[in-house]
């Protein structure tokens, strides 16, 4: 039986191996998505942007926004290292709903993957979702890295999304797999973090990839 889902949403597109074949999985429901890169230069450099472009049209996305994170990050880094990862999750999020309302999107796409590496446990995944009110799809929350490797290599994206990982741009050594949303947001209330949401935000017009 083929299953229609007759909505709009944006893929939070990495440059890694798992959001692309999230988005695909996604498109096979009917569903149409536009891609949201949240960029950490200069903390690196533009690679990881010119992944995530070429992975977008990879997998048929029409149009992608570039959120320049940088400053963001680093706050989040000094400010809660050992939340850095669930922080900088959550702001992720935050952007690509603030860009969903003027896209017409009604849910959010990530390529997490339970317990794959340390950010993604259940009370951190439960955390970063309590930073938005959209719903945020998880196609692949309970599949094995071998079969979404897998699929990668079908869809073509696999050789296009190998390198490093970002997370070991700013992320901890020994980061926090039980972080709630209650110490994250007591950390955000620390932080400049409307200010920086804002022109993150702002900064990210939509364009073909």
């Amino acid at each position: 039986m083929t299953r229609t889902l007759h909505a709009h949403g944006l893929v939070l597109l990495s440059g890694g191996i798992d959001s692309p074949v999230a988005a695909h999985l996604v498109q096979r429901t009917g569903a149409t998505l536009e891609a949201v890169h949240v960029s950490l230069e200069p903390f690196t450099d533009a690679t990881p942007e010119q992944k995530a472009r070429r992975l977008a049209l990879a997998v048929g996305l029409p149009s992608l926004a570039v959120v320049p994170g940088g400053d963001a990050n680093e706050a989040f880094a000094q400010a809660d290292p050992r939340r850095y990862f669930v922080l900088s999750k959550r702001f992720m999020l935050r952007c690509a709903e603030r860009l969903a309302a003027e896209r017409g999107a009604s849910f959010l796409v990530t390529g997490e993957n339970l317990g794959q590496v340390s950010s993604q446990t259940l009370p951190n995944l439960a955390a970063i979702d309590a930073a938005v009110s959209l719903p945020v799809l998880r196609p692949l929350l309970a599949m094995d890295k071998v079969d979404i490797m897998r699929v990668a290599e079908r869809l073509g994206t696999l050789a296009m999304s190998q390198g490093p990982e970002l997370c070991d741009t700013l992320g901890p050594r020994y980061p926090a797999t039980r972080a709630t949303a209650e110490d994250a947001a007591a950390t955000e209330g620390r932080l400049p973090y409307e200010a920086l949401l804002t022109k993150a935000s702002a900064a990210a017009p939509f364009g073909p990839p």
